[in-house]
């Protein structure tokens, strides 16, 4: 039986689902940086397989590839919406309407009601934002070492919070809410700050721009479900946990998938048929 395999050929990120000898799906990512190892790993492991594509990059692989059969191309918001909806039923997460993030590069904002969705938004903060800020501020360019050292940084002295601003004043609204991102660095200048404190704020930017969009489209649209994907925050425990508080925060239910990153990936092999 030819192996089926969806690829997701994103901007940083190319994620692969297919389905294994017991009949589960199994997963594998790759740089997109590096479509060889794509190529290598496929003709290794599964050179007869069928191939459904989807993502940005995904013209570029398919050129990479090089295949003498056509590879079938999914349209990636439709790709990634199919994979959402699968593992909802998967995970037994009851959602019938919902804003769904997709924090891949940049971050694509949808609103899913029951099988049909739209894009309604999006910004450029992301995980291209992360690696790319990161290494800016830090010199730091590999992706998980920027990961693991924002999880030991601390933003007390990278942000500005309300409370910082209306000290001994009646607070207009929660004082650990952040009044600016990053104004600590001038106002608080005189105290002392590491690459990790920087990174951890990095991050603060990256989820609280993006829990900030989403509550105010879940507020346009009357929805209380927000569900975050992408790969950014796959190992990513710092970012779910910023988001995940500001949502509940503001009275929305954040909703994390098992498998962040590779929704695109599983809708196109959900398409391979």
């Amino acid at each position: 039986m030819t192996t089926r395999i969806g690829i997701d050929a994103g901007g940083t990120l190319t994620k692969i689902a297919y389905w294994d000898e017991t009949k589960e799906i199994s997963f594998q990512s790759f740089l997109s940086s590096d479509f060889k190892a794509v190529k290598d790993w496929l003709d290794t492991n599964h050179s007869l397989a069928s191939i459904c594509l989807t993502g940005g990059r995904a013209e570029q692989l398919k050129k990479y590839l090089s295949s003498e059969n056509e590879i079938p191309y999914i349209v990636e918001f439709d790709a990634t919406m199919n994979g959402v909806m699968y593992q909802l039923k998967e995970e037994v997460i009851s959602s019938d309407s919902a804003i769904i993030a997709n924090i891949g590069t940049g971050t694509s904002i949808h609103i899913m009601n029951g099988d049909t969705h739209s894009r309604i938004g999006g910004t450029g903060v992301g995980g291209g934002t992360l690696v790319g800020l990161g290494a800016a501020l830090t010199g730091i360019y590999d992706y998980q070492d920027i990961i693991e050292l924002s999880k030991e940084g601390n933003r007390t002295s990278i942000d500005i919070l309300v409370s910082d601003i209306y000290q001994h004043n009646k607070l207009p609204i929660k004082g650990s809410l952040t009044a600016s991102n990053f104004g600590g660095v001038a106002l608080k200048s005189n105290e002392a700050r590491n690459s990790s404190d920087l990174l951890a704020g990095v991050q603060g930017i990256i989820g609280e721009v993006v829990a900030t969009l989403c509550i105010q489209a879940a507020d346009a649209h009357h929805v209380e479900d927000i569900i975050y994907i992408g790969s950014t925050l796959e190992e990513n425990e710092l970012l779910q946990a910023i988001i995940e508080s500001y949502t509940i925060l503001k009275q929305k239910k954040p909703i994390f998938l098992d498998k962040h990153g590779y929704s695109g990936a599983i809708g196109a092999l959900l398409e391979n048929k």
